[in-house]
């Protein structure tokens, strides 16, 4: 926060988390499905800020469901990476070659309070998760212009390339090259060129 901001301010007809003079901050910890039509609507007249935590390191603490005590404490063994990202950005990537739509993308520690009371997922057996707490900032990545997600292709990276190449020559699943690829070629940073058997091509 910055001397002067307005918090939970309205601006047309949405409640906005910070606005900083001329530009409008939203921070989102879940799906960018839930906000892409209000990032839509706002950057048609306004310069928009959308910030994004991912938890490279989480650490899960237990209460008690009677009287809310700490009953244990344990570090998650999955860790987040920057390329994360792409898991949301799916939802909206023409938004993010928009001349008025940024990105802070923050890289943090966490913990994840869950309490056994049966109302959570059944993913994990009924365990709501009752709150998540910041402990620390790791790192900041801005993301201003289309080119600057450029900065996950390796700059030695053959050309073109497959899903299956840049999976292999960047170390994520497949799955998640495509979800890359898709995102910066509907943001204009890649172009699709053609295939190669039943894999698409793509080049800078």
């Amino acid at each position: 926060m910055l001397p002067g901001d307005r918090v939970e301010a309205r601006v047309e007809d949405y409640i906005i988390d910070i606005v900083r003079n001329d530009l409008l901050i939203e921070i989102q910890t879940g799906s960018f499905s839930a906000i892409k039509e209000k990032l839509k609507s706002l950057i048609d007249n306004h310069s928009v800020r959308l910030v994004y935590p991912i938890a490279e390191r989480k650490w899960i603490v237990r209460v008690s469901r009677s009287n809310g005590e700490m009953i244990s404490r344990r570090r998650s063994p999955k860790r987040g990476r920057l390329a994360d990202l792409f898991d949301e950005l799916v939802w909206i990537p023409r938004l993010a070659g928009e001349e008025n739509f940024s990105m802070d993308v923050l890289m943090i520690d966490e913990e994840e309070i869950w309490c056994a009371d049966g109302k959570g997922s059944w993913r994990r057996r009924g365990v709501s998760i009752k709150d998540r707490k910041l402990l620390d900032v790791v790192e900041r990545v801005r993301f201003v212009e289309r080119g600057d997600f450029l900065r996950f292709l390796p700059s030695d990276l053959d050309q073109p390339f497959t899903n299956k190449s840049l999976a292999r020559e960047i170390g994520v699943s497949v799955h998640q090259s495509r979800r890359m690829t898709y995102c910066l070629k509907h943001m204009g940073a890649i172009r699709e060129v053609g295939k190669k058997r039943n894999e698409l091509l793509f080049e800078l």
